[in-house]
């Protein structure tokens, strides 16, 4: 309960009293794209820089590229990890770090062609010691116990996008939801997944995602006790512009999505990612033109899960366009087209209440 007060009190200060915050600047210029960690190691992807790594007890960062020939490629686009390995995904197939040999190797992937070389995202389950691999055709998954790799075809209805897999995300022991360009599958781990009835598919036919717009595409996906929070691309044009509406949606797991989007205070329709910290929802978000087809970023937003209200965030000294958030129980991670800013959730104002209710 203590956890929860203090927790409201920093948010509360983080909108309203931001000459307070403390905020830190890492890798100035590089373009990060995705943050994990393992629990000793900050690890970022980047866009034309490489990985690079951070560790909390020295305090110091790795680099991983070109340039110090530690990996034969700079281009990445997601991350995840465990305490033995690390695993990258790029426009050329999977980079994967041993811990122990401090060596990168590669795995590029036979069944789609090159293009389903360019792995959207991956995701590692603890529950059954595998990773999950979004490609652009297929999903595969890596079953690190018996060095397995197996790809799965996720078409429906004849529609190749549903087997494009952008975002994945494990939901504890029993399920696993994987977002596609065009709409979102939910796996039930206690059944093979080729067997038709472990695998839900969610668009906006049958009234899921309220029927909104012609079609969705998942771009973040994160996971709640009783609901689950899903973020949408915004594409449209003046000919279609019913096309890819964006939004976030609050699915409670039956039958209620609940959408935020322009309409009720986010200052963007297309959404770059989610993390949740206690009550409150953070979103990433960038506009769509649909004049010039150019993407806009729109800075960080607040939902409470709780009351349902939106807060847009405003913090000068961070770039509006922010491609990944990260929390790790003490800060808050924000990967940009300019580095990396962290927000320390624990500030003197934070400290000087926890003194006081614990005197």
């Amino acid at each position: 309960m203590k956890y929860l007060i203090i927790l409201l009190l920093i948010l509360t200060n983080l909108i309203f009293a931001q000459d307070e915050l403390k905020i830190e600047h890492y890798l100035p210029g590089k373009d990060v794209r995705d943050i994990c960690d393992d629990g000793n190691n900050i690890w970022v992807a980047t866009n034309g820089s490489g990985i690079f790594q951070y560790n909390y007890r020295m305090q110091e960062w790795y680099s991983y590229s070109t340039k110090n020939e530690k990996l034969k490629l700079d281009l990445f686009y997601t991350i995840t990890a465990n305490k033995d390995f690390v695993w990258a995904g790029s426009p050329d197939g999977l980079f994967i770090f041993n811990k122990k040999r401090k060596r990168w190797s590669k795995r590029k992937f036979g069944k789609g062609g090159q293009l389903s070389n360019w792995i959207r995202d991956v995701e590692y389950d603890p529950y059954i010691n595998a990773v999950w691999i979004g490609r652009f055709k297929y999903l595969t998954k890596y079953d690190l116990k018996k060095r397995r790799f197996t790809d799965y075809d996720l078409t429906m209805n004849k529609d190749m996008k549903t087997n494009t897999i952008k975002v994945i995300k494990v939901d504890g022991d029993s399920l696993v939801w994987f977002g596609s360009e065009s709409g979102l599958h939910k796996y039930d781990k206690s059944k093979s997944i080729s067997d038709q009835s472990a695998l839900s598919f969610y668009n906006n036919d049958l009234n899921y995602f309220n029927g909104d717009g012609d079609a969705v595409s998942i771009s973040a996906l994160l996971v709640e006790q009783n609901n689950i929070w899903i973020g949408l691309d915004e594409f449209i044009t003046r000919n279609n512009p019913n096309y890819n509406l964006g939004g976030v949606y609050k699915y409670d797991r039956k039958n209620d999505w609940t959408r935020f989007d322009s309409r009720n205070g986010l200052k963007g329709n297309g959404i770059y990612d989610l993390e949740i910290t206690g009550d409150y929802i953070w979103v990433s978000l960038y506009q769509f033109s649909k004049n010039t087809k150019d993407v806009f970023g729109r800075g960080l937003a607040l939902i409470n899960r709780i009351t349902k209200k939106v807060e847009m965030v405003q913090i000068d000294e961070v770039p509006k366009t922010i491609n990944s958030i990260h929390f790790d129980g003490t800060k808050l991670w924000l990967g940009t087209n300019d580095g990396i800013f962290t927000i320390n959730l624990v500030n003197k104002f934070v400290e000087n209440f926890t003194k006081e209710i614990n005197d």
